[in-house]
Formats: C-alpha cells, sequence, structure tokens
C-alpha cells in the first residue's frame, strides 16, 4: 500500500515537473502550490526529483558545448584575417574619392550656371501663363460692373455665375481674386434688392390698374355676349323673313329700329379693349421670376408673391359700406376682383410655377365665399328692384367673364337665386303700391263705354268675353271697375319684370316657367290678397263697393287661365308638362270673395242695428197705432235697394246676405221685447210690435233676392210670429198642452222667453189695474196669468235639471 502511494506521487511529480518545463513563468505559482496541497513532506521529496532534472539537463548542456567548441575557434581565426583586408580597402577608397572632388569641381559650377537660368526662364512661362489666366476674370468683373449699371441683372448674374464657376477657380490663389469672390454674393444680394424692389413697384402698378383691368375683361365679355345676341336676333330675323316670303309676303324692308340696334351694338362690339398686358408692364416679374431662379432662391420668391397677394386680395374682396347704395359701387367692386384675377390667371400661364392653378384656385375659393358673404349682406340692403336687377346684370357679366378664364361660378349662380327671392320681394313690395294706388283711385262702379273704341280699348286690356255684352248698344256698361284691367295689366308687367331678372342665369326654359309661375302665385296670394283683405276691411268701404269687389274678383279669377297662357307663350314650355306650376287664383279670389261676403253680411247686420237704435216703442201704450213703425219702413227699404244691387252677385251670395239680414232683424227685434230696461209690456204694444213684424213678412214674401223656394225667407221671424200669435191669441192651454210635441202650433216659443214677456205684461196689468181688483173677469185674468207664469216657470226648471 505505500509503494503504490510513492509510486502515485512520483507521477505526480514528473506531471507538474513537465506543466513547469512547458508552462510560462507568470503561471506556474498554481502549479506550485499543488505540491503543497498535497501529502506531508511530498515538497521535499519533490525537491529531490527537482535537483535530479537540473542535473540531468546540466549534462545535457556540457554534451551540446563540447559538440560545438571547435567551429567556433575557426570563426573567430577567420574574423581576425579580415579585419586587415577591410583596412586596406579604407584607404584606397579615400584616395579615389578625393581625385573625384578635385575633377568634379568645374562641372558643378556650370550646372548651377545652367539651373538658373532654366529657373528664370521656366519663371517667365509661369508669369505669362498665370498673366493670361488673370486677364479673362478681370475682363469678366469688369463685364459684371458695365452690365450692373445698365440694370441688366439676369445678363449680370449669367456673367458673374460664368466668373465664379469657370474663371475664379483657374486664378484663386490670387488675393484680387479672393476680393472677387467675396464681393460676388454681395453683387447678388444688391441684385436681388434691386429685382424685389421693382417687383414691389410692379405689385403696386396692379393693385392701382385692377380696376381698370377688369373693367376691360367684364367689357370684353359683355361684348361676346352681345356678339352672339345679335347673331340670334339675325338669325331669328332671318327665319321671319324666309318665313314671309313662303306664306307671300315679301317684306320691303327690315324694321328700322332693329336694323339700328344691330349697327349701334356692333359699333360697340368694334370698339377697341384694351387686355392686361396693354394696361400693365408683366416684365419686372418675369426678370425677378428668373433672377431669383438663377440664384437658387426661387422659393422664397415665390412664398413672397403669393403672401404679397394674398394681402392685396383681402383688400379687393374689402367693399365700401356704402356700395349697396348705387350700382356703380357694386361694378368698381366687381372690376377690381375680376382685374385681381386675370392678373393671377396670365401670371399662372406665362411663367412656370410662380402660381399654380391649386394657388388660384385656393385664393378664388377665399374669394368666392367673401363675395357671396359681401354681396348676400350688401343686396339685403337694396329695397329699389331696379337697382337689384342692374346687380344681377353685373354678377352675370362677372361670373361669365371669369368663368372664361377657367374659374367655377356654378357659387355665383346659386347666390343669384337667393338675389332672386329678394328681388321678388321687392317687387312684390312695389307692386303693393301700385295695387294699393289702384284701388284708391278705383271709383268700384262698371266701367262706362260710349263708342267701339273705348270697348276695344278694355277688352285689348283685359280678356273679357261675353256676348250679350257685345250685342247691347251703346252706350253699355262692363260689369267690372277700372281696377280690373289695370290690375290684369299690372300682372302683365310683374311678369316681365321677374323674367328679366330670370334671364342668363343659365336656367332652363323648364326652369324659368316655374319660376315666373312661384312668383306669380305669389303676387296672387301675399300681394294681391293682402292688398284686396285690406280694402275690404276699410272703414270707408260701403255695401255697393263690397259688391263690386266680389264681382271684379269673380273676373280676376276667370283671367287667371290667360295669365297660365301668357307665361306658356313667353317660356314655351307647355302647360301638360308634369312639374308645371299652376296658378293660384282661384284660392286667391275665393278668399277675397268670402272676405267681402263676410263683410257685407256685418256691415248689413250693423246697418239695422243703427236702424234698429232708432226705434222708439211706448211699451205702455193702450192701443196701437195702426201702422208700422217709421224706423222699419225705412229700414225695409234701404233692404230693397241694398237687394237690387245684388243683382250681379253670384245668387247664393245674395240669397246667404238676405237671409243672414232677415235673420239678424228678427234676433234684434226679439231683444228689444226681451230688453232687460223694459219692465212693462202692454197688450196694446205687442199690437203694435205685431204690425213691425208684418211688414218684415210681407218683405221676406216679396222675395227681394230671387232664388228662395216657398216661404223659406219667413222661416228667419218664425220665431216672432209664434210668440206674437201666442200673446194675442192668448192660447196658453193649447202651448202648454202640446209644450214637447213635434206638432206643436207653437214649436219655435221658448218657455223661457214667453215668461220673460208674460212677467212684463203682468207688471203692466198689476199697475193699470189697481181698481180692477174689484171686477171679477180682471180678477180672473189676473189669477190665469199667475197660474200660466208658475206653469212656465214649472217648464224652465225642468228645462234646467235636464240640461
Amino acid at each position: 500500500m505505500a509503494d503504490t502511494a510513492a509510486l502515485e506521487t512520483v507521477t505526480e511529480h514528473e506531471r507538474i515537473l513537465q506543466e513547469i518545463e512547458s508552462t510560462d513563468a507568470a503561471c506556474v505559482g498554481p502549479t506550485l502550490r499543488s505540491v503543497y496541497d498535497d501529502l506531508p513532506n511530498a515538497h521535499k521529496r519533490f525537491m529531490e526529483k527537482l535537483e535530479a532534472r537540473i542535473r540531468n539537463h546540466d549534462r545535457e548542456i556540457e554534451k551540446l558545448c563540447n559538440f560545438h567548441h571547435q567551429g567556433f575557434v575557426d570563426a573567430i581565426t577567420e574574423l581576425l584575417k579580415v579585419r586587415s583586408n577591410a583596412g586596406k580597402l579604407k584607404v584606397q577608397v579615400t584616395d579615389t574619392n578625393r581625385r573625384l572632388q578635385d575633377a568634379g569641381k568645374e562641372v558643378i559650377n556650370q550646372s548651377e550656371e545652367v539651373i538658373r537660368c532654366r529657373v528664370q526662364q521656366r519663371n517667365i512661362a509661369t508669369t505669362v501663363e498665370k498673366l493670361q489666366l488673370c486677364l479673362p476674370v478681370l475682363e469678366m468683373y469688369s463685364k459684371v460692373r458695365e452690365q450692373m449699371k445698365a440694370k441688366r441683372y439676369y445678363s449680370a448674374l449669367k456673367t458673374m455665375e460664368l466668373l465664379e464657376n469657370t474663371y475664379l477657380p483657374q486664378v484663386y490663389q490670387y488675393r484680387f481674386c479672393q476680393i472677387m469672390t467675396e464681393n460676388i454674393p454681395k453683387l447678388r444680394e444688391q441684385v436681388k434688392e434691386i429685382s424685389m424692389s421693382d417687383l414691389k413697384d410692379f405689385l403696386e402698378s396692379i393693385r392701382k390698374h385692377s380696376d381698370k383691368i377688369g373693367e376691360m375683361a367684364m367689357k370684353q365679355s359683355q361684348q361676346q355676349r352681345t356678339f352672339n345676341s345679335i347673331v340670334k336676333k339675325q338669325t331669328n330675323m332671318s327665319h321671319e323673313r324666309k318665313l314671309c316670303i313662303a306664306s307671300g309676303m315679301v317684306p320691303d324692308r327690315m324694321d328700322e329700329t332693329m336694323l339700328e340696334q344691330f349697327q349701334d351694338d356692333d359699333e360697340e362690339y368694334e370698339e377697341e379693349v384694351l387686355t392686361a398686358q396693354d394696361l400693365v408692364d408683366f416684365s419686372p416679374v418675369y426678370r425677378c421670376l428668373h433672377i431669383y431662379t438663377i440664384l437658387g432662391d426661387r422659393e422664397t420668391f415665390e412664398n413672397y408673391y403669393r403672401k404679397q397677394r394674398r394681402k392685396q386680395a383681402g383688400l379687393v374682396l374689402q367693399p365700401q359700406s356704402n356700395m349697396h347704395e348705387t350700382v356703380d359701387g357694386y361694378r368698381k367692386y366687381f372690376n377690381q376682383i375680376v382685374g385681381f384675377f386675370v392678373v393671377e390667371d396670365h401670371i399662372l400661364h406665362a411663367t412656370q410655377g410662380l402660381v399654380t392653378r391649386a394657388f388660384t384656385d385656393e385664393l378664388w375659393n377665399m374669394a368666392l365665399s367673401k363675395i357671396i358673404a359681401v354681396l348676400r349682406t350688401h343686396s339685403s340692403y337694396c329695397t329699389d328692384p331696379d337697382l337689384i336687377l342692374e346687380l344681377k346684370n353685373l354678377i352675370v357679366v362677372y361670373a361669365d367673364t371669369l368663368q372664361g378664364y377657367g374659374f367655377p361660378v356654378n357659387r355665383l349662380f346659386d347666390l343669384l337665386l337667393e338675389i332672386r327671392d329678394q328681388y321678388n320681394e321687392t317687387l312684390l313690395k312695389k307692386w303693393a303700391i301700385v295695387f294699393r294706388e289702384i284701388f284708391e283711385s278705383d271709383n268700384c262702379s262698371p266701367i262706362p263705354v260710349a263708342n267701339e273704341e273705348e270697348y276695344r280699348m278694355i277688352i285689348s286690356r283685359f280678356p273679357f268675353h261675353d256676348l250679350e255684352l257685345e250685342k247691347q248698344p251703346f252706350p253699355k256698361r262692363f260689369p267690372v271697375s277700372q281696377s280690373v284691367p289695370e290690375i290684369y295689366k299690372e300682372f302683365k308687367e310683374f311678369i316681365y319684370a321677374s323674367l328679366k331678372f330670370s334671364e342668363s342665369l343659365h336656367r332652363s326654359s323648364t326652369e324659368i316657367d316655374d319660376m315666373l309661375r312661384k312668383s306669380t302665385n305669389l303676387l296672387l296670394t301675399r300681394t294681391l290678397s293682402g292688398c284686396l283683405q285690406s280694402l275690404i276691411k276699410k272703414q270707408h268701404i260701403g255695401l255697393t263697393e263690397l259688391v263690386q269687389i266680389i264681382i271684379n274678383t269673380t273676373h280676376l279669377e276667370q283671367a287667371c287661365k290667360y295669365l297660365e297662357d301668357f307665361i306658356t307663350n313667353i317660356t314655351n314650355v307647355s302647360p301638360e308638362t308634369v312639374h308645371t306650376t299652376r296658378l293660384y287664383g282661384l284660392s286667391t279670389f275665393k278668399d277675397a270673395r268670402h272676405a267681402a261676403e263676410g263683410e257685407i253680411y256685418t256691415k248689413l247686420n250693423h246697418k239695422i242695428d243703427e236702424f234698429v237704435q232708432l226705434a222708439d216703442y211706448e211699451w205702455t201704450m193702450t192701443e196701437p197705432n195702426g201702422r208700422a213703425s217709421g224706423y222699419l219702413m225705412d229700414l225695409i227699404n234701404f233692404l230693397r235697394s241694398t237687394f237690387q244691387v245684388f243683382t250681379h252677385l253670384p245668387g247664393k251670395v245674395a240669397q246667404t246676405a238676405c237671409m243672414s239680414a232677415c235673420k239678424h232683424l228678427s234676433t234684434s227685434l226679439m231683444q228689444l221685447l226681451l230688453d232687460t230696461e223694459v219692465k212693462q209690456i202692454s197688450m196694446g204694444a205687442i199690437q203694435q210690435f205685431n204690425l213691425d213684424v208684418i211688414q218684415c213678412e210681407l218683405f221676406a214674401s216679396s222675395e227681394p233676392v230671387p232664388g228662395f223656394q216657398g216661404d223659406t225667407l219667413q222661416l228667419a221671424f218664425i220665431d216672432l210670429r209664434q210668440l206674437l200669435d201666442l200673446f194675442m191669441v192668448w192660447d196658453w192651454s193649447t202651448y202648454l198642452a202640446d209644450y214637447g210635441q213635434a206638432t206643436s202650433k207653437y214649436l219655435r216659443v221658448n218657455p223661457s222667453t214667453a215668461l220673460i214677456l208674460l212677467e212684463k205684461m203682468k207688471e203692466t196689468n198689476k199697475k193699470n189695474n189697481i181698481f180692477s181688483q174689484f171686477r171679477k173677469n180682471d180678477r180672473d185674468k189676473q189669477k190665469l196669468i199667475e197660474t200660466v207664469v208658475k206653469q212656465l216657470r214649472s217648464l224652465v226648471n225642468g228645462m234646467a235639471q235636464h240640461t
């Protein structure tokens, strides 16, 4: 066992020694540490092993030295021999060198002289060459100065570019070139400042000339429209001439008025119109653009130009506060805007990228929104339709002008539709005044005509057709008053005025037809209807005037179909078109008639009230006068004369008025009997009142208005008749026995009415028969009255409970 451990230790020591021999000295530490980490006294055995290994290496070194010793001795011997030969060679080389130096001194002197001449010759050639390079530089710089002095800035910049890129790099090392190099940027800045100053002058110039430029552009557009109109008129006249020839009517000459108009239009069209290039010199902006392009600062120039034009656009779009007062204010405003965009359009097409289509579209959209807002505001102040019409014509020319330059103007035509509504409103206000003046000057009486000429003049102004009237001899009367043909004429004038605005709006005939019909409907339903209603409500309008108003509205209603034909002839749109708007004359005039009829009923009732207020009954009289009251006879005579005027009214209107008057008269007479201020009524007063009612019944039976069937009109007084018959016959037993039955003789007598009247008679009997209580008949009558009163009160109370 001990032998095995010793063997392992020896093997381990061998391994350590091999590791020490093959490892760097700096890394031996860990290896040696393992010697001491092993068994006790192991380091001693390791030291013994190490000493044995050192002795082995020493023996090997000694063997090696013994082997090479003789070769070393031979090498030293040879080296000593070489040293003696080297000394001899050194002496020979030194001698040779001395002799060579002495021989080359003269050659060296001559070579230095040749070198000196060659240097001078090279310097002269170099100087000439450099001067040849510098002279063009100086000439170019001088040329730059001359071009700057002559204000040929674009050429100067090109020269500077050539100088800087081609000539100066060849002589950059010279001081004067450095000075030139430093001055060139300054010259460029000077050119930029000068060109920018020219641009500012240009911008100021176009701002001043925008008005004139726009005026010329709009004039040119107007002339183009005029020319197109001339061609269209000439084409139409040529067509009409061919039709005349085809029909056998050869015209000797054309209408002189039309020829003169064509000549005037031709002369106006031939007037010279200046363009933007004629009024403004655009060279500064071209020059400035080229200069900034060459300088590589085109973007700065474009931004500056666009910024300044935006500011100018803001100034141009700012209107004067009183622009809406005259058409010249609008014209100047439009001229400035058109001039601005004409210039921008020219710049757009004459330059490459200074302004873009996107930029002009942006400016136009901004301007269009502002223009529409301004026009919408200022046009709202206009109350004169003629001024609005002139404004419309200006807007159309303005829109056509800018549309010719490629700007979209649909929103302007949409604005014109808004302004058209305002124009119609001002027309309606104007025609409201016209209608009021016509009504105020109208005498509300039928139009008399003394001869055929007057008759034809009326029917030429108003579409009236009546065969019976035509057959009547002169003098004769139209059923309508003077206001009817005048109003019809004003209808046509209004349609013409409305049509003027609808022209040149680039709308179809159907749309124009629809516009005309809608505006005419507004004239009928609002303006004329309002004027008629106002006329009907006036206090001084009497029954005769109201009757005439009803007749007038009837004929105006019938004339509406001729107005529709009139519009159709203007627009050439068939009335059978699906979307054609119809005129609302029927409802308008029907409403006016209803109002007039209601006013007739009201005034009739009011007149009846005035007559009834004149009634002066002696309610305690013992005997009647034997004749009807005077106020009632006057009232009946008034009603007779009034209903005679109603002969021209439609039958139902006259019948309704007559029935309404009779019912109101019956009610008023009943109120006289039941008046609370009348405390007593005698039988004589009732008999006198009966005479008045009989006259009313006679009036009703005389058929004051034809068309009533049987005794229909007399039924208006049936309540009074039955009440008076009850008291005069004193048929209380029959009344009380048949009360509530459909066959009752006194069916229309209300118990409360009878009770009120009976109590008034009872009071009269009490005062007049103070001493009659001693007579048996009077006492029996008084008892009967009291009995009837009780029974009537019982009926009234029963009715109240039932209710």
